[in-house]
């Protein structure tokens, strides 16, 4: 195979995973090289300002260009089904990286209320200062997102499925509403994968990833990803190159490697997360479980239709007398696992466990956790790759006792 020549257009993801954005040096290595270089030299003083004026293609300097960096750039996209990717140093980086370069003061974006804790405060907050107002309405809402679209949007942002309720939005529904108002869809793919869903092909504009999550899959760096075309992705690319959020080549060759296994992966994830979903529902001390590929979650025929399967992100509630009886509850069971560990983070083969309301949504108001559905019983699991009955049998510690 000619390492020049782009991949085949009819690779399956799992070929595409493996193969794709690498190209052989004159080592003519069969593994994918690490660059750990900041600089590159050049042979002549005319052709280091071809390469910096643009004249030529070639690498000038870390920050903006790395040939690690690309290869797992090159790899996503093809993924994604995108035009082009640009890789950054952390999923909140692709997201602020998006706004920069496509956004400026008198925009709006309208969002999702079912938002990671940090993209709103990152939307609040800081994008407030630069005069980028956020509206965020109901996730499967389409008449609210409609409703809420004025002449200066110029942004739609969702999860889907959400953190942690794994609430679903038609995707091609809502991508019609942000073109019929000249405005770009993006969405948060983190959860599913390019493995599970593809947003670009139901019509959204850009994708986002936090690689940090499934795409490396075993906890080990922190980056991400912009997905989507090359006149969108060249303003990301400036905004990267000037300010310099970039990805490290080390990271990079991580989520490379990463990438390789996902499909895998991510198959064996959702059957335990089905399991574990299935044997949840039917705890006595549960009052309610949150996972699309249940048949009782209200927009599992959308989640079946648009996905190509439910992921690995799982919310449950305990029941509690009030707010504060909940959180103990909740917090009860979380102390007594064992085997899953107690972390905020997830995408991991290990299987993780938090308390959203005081840890990845504990910046939210009490208003916002309200409305985004966070309740003080909430607890979260990211199902790992653990044997099943041994994911159960923690969990069964905790909740047995409360039953």
């Amino acid at each position: 195979m000619d390492p020049n020549v782009p991949p085949e257009p009819d690779w399956a993801l799992a070929t595409l995973a493996i193969r794709a954005g690498h190209e052989r040096t004159a080592e003519q290595e069969h593994a994918e090289p690490i660059f750990p270089t900041s600089s590159f030299v050049y042979g002549s003083a005319a052709e280091a300002a071809a390469k910096f004026a643009g004249e030529e293609p070639g690498n000038i300097y870390s920050r903006f260009t790395n040939p690690t960096v690309r290869t797992f750039e090159r790899r996503l996209a093809a993924l994604e089904g995108g035009e082009r990717c640009v890789a950054t140093s952390s999923g909140m980086a692709a997201i602020l990286s998006t706004a920069l370069a496509l956004l400026k003061a008198g925009d709006e974006i309208v969002a999702s209320r079912s938002l990671f804790g940090s993209t709103v405060s990152l939307f609040d907050k800081y994008l407030g200062k630069l005069g980028i107002t956020t509206r965020y309405v109901e996730l499967s809402d389409l008449d609210a997102w409609e409703a809420a679209m004025t002449p200066a949007t110029r942004l739609l942002f969702a999860e889907t499925p959400s953190n942690p309720l794994s609430e679903v939005v038609d995707i091609a529904a809502l991508a019609e509403i942000a073109h019929r108002h000249d405005a770009l869809l993006a969405i948060d793919n983190c959860f599913l994968t390019p493995a599970l869903q593809q947003p670009l092909a139901l019509g959204a504009d850009l994708v986002i990833h936090s690689a940090t999550k499934y795409l490396d899959g075993q906890g080990r760096a922190i980056g991400g990803a912009v997905v989507g075309r090359d006149r969108e992705l060249e303003e990301v690319f400036g905004v990267v190159r000037t300010c310099g959020p970039c990805l490290s080549p080390f990271n990079a060759w991580i989520f490379t490697k990463g990438l390789e296994t996902l499909a895998l992966r991510m198959r064996a994830h959702c059957d335990n997360a089905r399991a574990l979903a299935e044997w949840l529902e039917a705890h006595p001390a549960v009052a309610r479980v949150h996972y699309s590929g249940l048949e009782s979650h209200p927009q599992h025929a959308l989640a079946a239709r648009q996905q190509q399967g439910f992921g690995a992100v799982l919310g449950f509630e305990v029941k509690g007398v009030d707010a504060e009886g909940s959180r103990q509850a909740a917090w009860s069971v979380i102390d007594a696992t064992r085997l899953l560990s107690i972390t905020g983070n997830l995408g991991d083969v290990k299987s993780t466990i938090t308390h959203p309301a005081t840890t990845t949504h504990g910046r939210l108001s009490p208003e916002q956790k309200a409305a985004a559905g966070i309740t003080e019983g909430l607890i979260r699991v990211a199902v790992g790759l653990e044997a099943f009955e041994d994911i159960r049998g923690d969990l069964a510690r905790g909740l047995d006792a409360l039953a």
